[in-house]
């Protein structure tokens, strides 16, 4: 439970590490923001109105208060309004948060389906044809980036074969099939990178599983070779898949936000991509946030699942 308690207060203070970083940065880029925000063709702002968007944003109070307010903002769930529409921008966050989130894990998922049987495969076949052409594919698909790789998914399955649509999205509540038609591509595009890795290290992991005295002495017991796999190697060897993953799967925030671009999946890379260049600063800073919260959640539950595959963690 100390560990639980402490893992969980190291992810409460990287968070506020993260919005004191953000929040700072705002005041540590040379320049008025308000300036540069209203700032559009190299002309000058009208001076009234820097003068009011500054007292819209707080910024003509002193640092500690905006700060304090920052804070309690964020404690609150307020992440502020919209400068283009005037909308909150914790709605429109909420509202395509999920897109993401499902692009995600569905990214993961098919990255465990493919990445773990076939790393533990070519563990047990080391040395063969199959685990010398997974090794292979896993190097160029690490190697490929997501936009690019999303490119030639598009080429082949959209404009070549035309078994998919290009991209798009339709709501599950609508219709689930067309839902998760259009969901496979960019899942694909976004969990090819993941696969690899969790191929690599379920195939590391296995081997070296495979060579430790318990699974020597089980199959001495003349336990069959699938009991031995399932009962003293994969379970054993799952505990540093876990961690790899949940590390990689914050790292897919950023892979998602070119994926959805080139789908046109209406996730959080739409407004993001809007707000950087109407330089709508509150709701640049609420998706940094909301990644950064995002990143450190996953890691927290990995290491939660880590945890439970392996008891000894809790005990240090």
């Amino acid at each position: 439970m100390l560990w639980l308690l402490r893992r969980l207060g190291t992810s409460l203070l990287l968070m506020w590490v993260v919005a004191s970083i953000v929040f700072l940065a705002l005041h540590v880029v040379p320049g008025d923001p308000a300036e540069v925000l209203l700032s559009t063709g190299g002309t000058s702002p009208d001076p009234y109105a820097v003068a009011e968007l500054r007292t819209r944003l707080g910024l003509d109070l002193p640092l500690h208060v905006q700060y304090g307010a920052f804070l309690a903002g964020l404690a609150r769930g307020d992440l502020g309004v919209s400068l283009v529409d005037d909308y909150p921008v914790a709605e429109e966050i909420m509202l395509r948060l999920p897109r993401t989130l499902e692009l995600i894990l569905a990214g993961s998922l098919i990255a465990v389906l493919v990445g773990l049987p076939a790393g533990t495969y070519a563990a047990v076949r080391h040395g063969s044809g199959f685990d010398r052409g997974a090794g292979a594919t896993a190097a160029v698909l690490q190697s490929v980036p997501v936009f690019v790789l999303g490119t030639l998914l598009i080429l082949l399955f959209a404009q070549t074969l035309r078994w998919m649509p290009a991209g798009g999205y339709v709501p599950a509540s609508e219709s689930l099939l067309r839902h998760l038609v259009l969901l496979l591509l960019p899942a694909l595009a976004v969990g090819k990178g993941l696969a690899a890795v969790v191929y690599r290290m379920t195939r590391a992991s296995v081997l070296d599983a495979l060579s430790r005295d318990h699974v020597r002495t089980a199959r001495a017991k003349g336990l069959t070779p699938r009991r031995v796999l399932a009962r003293h190697v994969v379970r054993n060897a799952l505990s540093p898949v876990a961690t790899v993953l949940g590390l990689h799967m914050g790292a897919l925030l950023g892979g998602t936000v070119l994926v959805e671009y080139v789908f046109n999946w209406p996730g959080l890379s739409t407004p993001l991509l809007r707000a950087v260049e109407a330089r709508d600063y509150p709701m640049v800073v609420g998706i940094i946030l909301t990644v950064s919260a995002l990143f450190l959640l996953i890691n927290l539950a990995m290491d939660f699942l880590y945890a439970a595959l392996d008891p000894r963690i809790l005990r240090s």
